[in-house]
C-alpha cells in the first residue's frame, strides 16, 4: 500500500450564479487550474494517470475529459466524471486517494466543476405525440415522492428536529461572512484568476439587520443562511510515495482516512455529521485531535448541527468562511473543502490533522482527514 499526498491544490474563485463566470463552460473553469498546478509543482503533463472531476449540472458526457484536453494533457491521459451531486468533489478526491493508495495510479488530478450558469435546461421527454416536453428542475434523489424532499424544506425540518433558532442561523451566517472578508487576501493564494475574477465574489459584510429584513424561505430558514448557486472549479494533485519522492515537495499533506456514508434521505443535512463521524472513527481520532474543520455550509442548520454534534472548537471550523459566505457550485464544493483544507494545513506545524465533511441530497455524506508532514 502506498500513502496518498496532496502536493498542491488550487481552486477558481467563486461566482453567484450569472456572475462573473457566467461566460466559461465548465472545462473553461476546470483547464487553467490543471495547468497552473502542473506548473506550480513541475509535473510533466505525460506524468498524469487519471483524471477524476465531480459534477452535478453538466446534463450528461464526461466533463473530466473536456477539462483535460484542454488544458492540453496528452491524449492518454482517461478521464472520468462523478455525480453524487454535492458531495461529487470530494468523492474525486477520495477516490483519487484510494486508487493511489491502492498502488494503480501515481499521479491523479481529481477535484470538482459546476457552472449553475451553462447548466443546460431540463426537459422530460413526453410521451405521446400531441404533448409538450415538460421542464423540471432536479432529477429525483429517491424513488419514493414522499421521501424525497425539497432541500430548503428538509433545512427547516432540520432545524426544527435540532432546535436551532433563526436567530442562531443568521449568527452563523455572519460570522461566515465575517471570517471570509477578513481572509480575503490570504485566500489569493489558492485562487487562480479565471474570467478575471481573483476573489470570491459573494463575500460581504452582513448585519444583523439585514437578516432581520429578510422573508423566510421556510420556517426558519432565509436566503442568509442559504448557500446561493454558484460557478467554480477547484482541482487537487495526488501522488503516490514513489511520485512525492520525485517531486521532494514540502507542502505534501497526507490523506490518513476517508469515508462515505449513506443515510435517511428525508434529512439529508445530517449526513455531514455522520460522515465526519465515522471518519473520526475510521482514523481512531476524536474531535479535539483536528486543528481545521472544513464543512460544507450548505445550510447553517446543517454546519451548525455537525459542529454542535461532533464538538468542533468553532475557532478551528471554515477559519477562511465557508460556503455561505461563497456560494454553492454543487460539483465543485466538496474539492472546494479539500483545497482549503489543504491550504490551512500549511500553515500549521507537522502533524497537524484536518477535516473535511460534506451531505449530499438522497442521503449522502463524505468525509476525510488529512495531516500535514
Amino acid at each position: 500500500m502506498s500513502g496518498a499526498w496532496i502536493v498542491a491544490a488550487k481552486r477558481t474563485a467563486v461566482a453567484p450564479r450569472h456572475g462573473a463566470l457566467a461566460a466559461l463552460a465548465v472545462h473553461d473553469l476546470a483547464a487553467p487550474l490543471i495547468q497552473a498546478i502542473l506548473a506550480e509543482t513541475g509535473l510533466a503533463p505525460d506524468s498524469v494517470d487519471d483524471i477524476i472531476l465531480g459534477n452535478a449540472l453538466y446534463g450528461g458526457g464526461n466533463p473530466a475529459r473536456v477539462a483535460g484536453l484542454a488544458a492540453g494533457l496528452p491524449l492518454r491521459v482517461p478521464a472520468q466524471t462523478i455525480d453524487t451531486q454535492c458531495c461529487a468533489g470530494l468523492d474525486a478526491v477520495i477516490a483519487a486517494s484510494e486508487r493511489i493508495a491502492a498502488g494503480a495510479a501515481d499521479v491523479i488530478l481529481c477535484g470538482g466543476v459546476e457552472s449553475f450558469s451553462r447548466s443546460p435546461l431540463r426537459l422530460r421527454r413526453p410521451l405521446h405525440d400531441d404533448e409538450e416536453a415538460v421542464e423540471y428542475q432536479r432529477p429525483p434523489f429517491t424513488p419514493w415522492a414522499d421521501r424525497d424532499p425539497d432541500m430548503i424544506a428538509s433545512a427547516h425540518d432540520l432545524a426544527m428536529r435540532l432546535g436551532v433558532s433563526r436567530g442562531r442561523q443568521e449568527a452563523f451566517a455572519i460570522e461566515s461572512h465575517r471570517k471570509a472578508l477578513a481572509a480575503r487576501d490570504r485566500l489569493r493564494r489558492e485562487i487562480v484568476t479565471v474570467g478575471g475574477l481573483d476573489h470570491d465574489a459573494f463575500a460581504r459584510v452582513l448585519s444583523e439587520k439585514t437578516c432581520a429584513r429578510l422573508l423566510a424561505l421556510a420556517g426558519t430558514i432565509t436566503a442568509a443562511t442559504t448557500a446561493v448557486e454558484a460557478d467554480a472549479a477547484a482541482v487537487l494533485v495526488i501522488v503516490s510515495d514513489a511520485a512525492l519522492q520525485r517531486l521532494n515537495s514540502v507542502h505534501a499533506v497526507r490523506i490518513t482516512a476517508s469515508r462515505r456514508v449513506a443515510g435517511d434521505p428525508v434529512l439529508p443535512g445530517q449526513m455531514s455529521t455522520q460522515a465526519a463521524q465515522a471518519v473520526l472513527a475510521q482514523a481512531q481520532l476524536t474531535a479535539g485531535d483536528i486543528a481545521a474543520v472544513e464543512i460544507m455550509e450548505a445550510f447553517a442548520v446543517q454546519a451548525l448541527g455537525t459542529v454542535e454534534a461532533l464538538r468542533f472548537d468553532p475557532a478551528c471550523v471554515n477559519r477562511g468562511g465557508g460556503a455561505l459566505s461563497r456560494g454553492h457550485p454543487i460539483g465543485a464544493s466538496g474539492a472546494i473543502l479539500a483545497v482549503r483544507l489543504f491550504h490551512e494545513l500549511q500553515q500549521e506545524k507537522p502533524g497537524t490533522r484536518g477535516l473535511a465533511t460534506i451531505a449530499a441530497a438522497g442521503g449522502l455524506g463524505s468525509a476525510l482527514i488529512a495531516e500535514k508532514v
